[in-house]
């Protein structure tokens, strides 16, 4: 690994991790809608960037845009603890419904998370490989 990669990644981090608690601050409810956005668009911004990379043959400075973008603003913008911890909130969450339809909506939103982001990950990939050749 060298310097100029793990800058690369240091200068992402510094800049997705704001993105991600501005977010979740502005989105402040019941539902965890700030983490549910910040994972999706992170999904769907390393899905474009790994799909055009794919498409233009993984040009010699893939590394450190890989770096800077994937690792660093995406992987600080996106967040699994933080939606791990979310799940059990909502599934521990007092509140008028009943233990067993909080596990369900829990559950629910855990599921749905995950899929829809793969999903997006996997549009946006398939998108900029057919926009970038």
């Amino acid at each position: 690994m060298t310097p100029g990669v793990v800058l690369a990644v240091a200068l992402g981090a510094a800049m997705g991790a704001p993105v991600r608690f501005a977010v979740e601050r502005r989105l402040i409810s019941a539902y965890p809608w700030g983490t549910w956005w910040v994972n999706l668009v992170g999904s769907a911004i390393l899905g474009a960037l790994l799909g055009s990379i794919t498409a233009r043959g993984a040009p010699g400075s893939a590394a450190v845009l890989v770096a800077f973008v994937g690792t660093g603003f995406c992987g600080s913008l996106t967040t699994f603890g933080g939606f791990a911890a979310q799940v059990l909130d909502l599934a521990a969450a007092p509140g008028d419904l009943a233990r067993t339809s909080r596990t369900w909506r829990a559950l629910g939103y855990g599921v749905v998370s995950i899929v829809a982001c793969v999903a997006v990950s996997a549009l946006a990939y398939v998108a900029a490989v057919s926009f970038t050749s």
